[in-house]
């Protein structure tokens, strides 16, 4: 990788990372559904220009929008809301094992040792985290979370089946058929939009602005180029750098406690993932 792209790498989980922490403070006003909604339709906004209509795809790209965007996000959020952000971004590591043992199920991919060990130490992470005494009335709002997780690895086995779409494309048209969609189970589930939209605050909307600019339609762009460009094994270590930067975010800007057990679960977390994702690939392409 050149500086340029080390750089590159750098931004994505900074933006990616401070973003989960900015979601968790304008939830203080705006409902989980809402905000996902406010996010998207803004990025859909900004992208969908730069693209052409996926013709022959869009069955395919609403799936992903309904089950990667409406369902995962819808999850997730809801989840959040429950939990600080630092130990809910913990959670959120289970994306990779989880990953890797659906593309076992589905794609007949090898699973191996040191991704039969990488599951273990995340799901063993998670646990220790949960037995947090803190965290007894919130496991409802974990278990959201880790079912965002494994959500998003469903929507990812599809998005990978799109391999004649560009990647910038499938964006900026999932949050363009995702909109609408949260926006309808917002209409169902949750209430107050009005007064929430209505009510809130330049600093609310900075909120929404950095989720849908920054954190999607540029962290997401940014995140394409280096995967066109790049070795998928050299960009893995830097996305552990996520959790990282949401943690010192949420310590700084939500007063977020950081306990031993969050620690001792999180490097067990974190660990799993490098299993996981960056040995478990090494050893497949030996």
């Amino acid at each position: 990788m050149t500086p340029a792209q080390m750089l590159l790498a750098l931004i994505v989980p900074g933006t990616w990372g401070l973003g989960f922490t900015l979601a968790k403070i304008g939830m203080d006003q705006f409902s989980p559904l809402l905000i996902m909604t406010l996010r998207f339709g803004i990025a859909a906004l900004v992208l969908i220009w730069f693209t052409k209509p996926p013709w022959g795809h869009m069955r395919e790209i609403f799936m992903i929008a309904l089950i990667g965007a409406t369902l995962q996000y819808g999850l997730t959020f809801n989840g959040l809301k429950g939990l600080d952000a630092s130990t809910a971004v913990i959670v959120i590591q289970l994306e990779a094992p989880f990953l890797a043992l659906l593309g076992t199920i589905l794609l007949k991919e090898k699973f191996g040792w040191p991704r039969t060990i990488g599951m273990a130490l995340a799901l063993g992470g998670v646990a220790v985290i949960a037995g947090e005494p803190r965290l007894e009335d919130n496991l409802g709002s974990m278990a959201l979370v880790a079912s965002g997780a494994a959500v998003w690895t469903v929507a990812q086995v599809m998005v990978s089946r799109l391999k004649t779409v560009p990647p910038i494309t499938v964006l900026a048209w999932v949050a363009l058929m995702a909109t609408p969609q949260m926006a309808i189970a917002s209409f169902f589930v949750e209430e107050g939009q009005w007064q929430a939209v209505t009510n809130a605050s330049l600093q609310d909307w900075s909120v929404v602005l950095y989720l849908a600019l920054i954190m999607t339609a540029l962290g997401y762009s940014v995140w394409y180029h280096l995967l066109a460009t790049c070795d998928v094994s050299k960009l893995s270590p830097y996305l552990l750098l996520t959790p990282v930067t949401s943690i010192a975010a949420g310590v700084i800007l939500l007063g977020d406690r950081f306990t031993t057990p969050m620690l001792i679960g999180g490097v067990m977390v974190l660990a799993g993932v490098v299993a996981t994702t960056i040995i478990g690939r090494e050893r497949k392409s030996d």
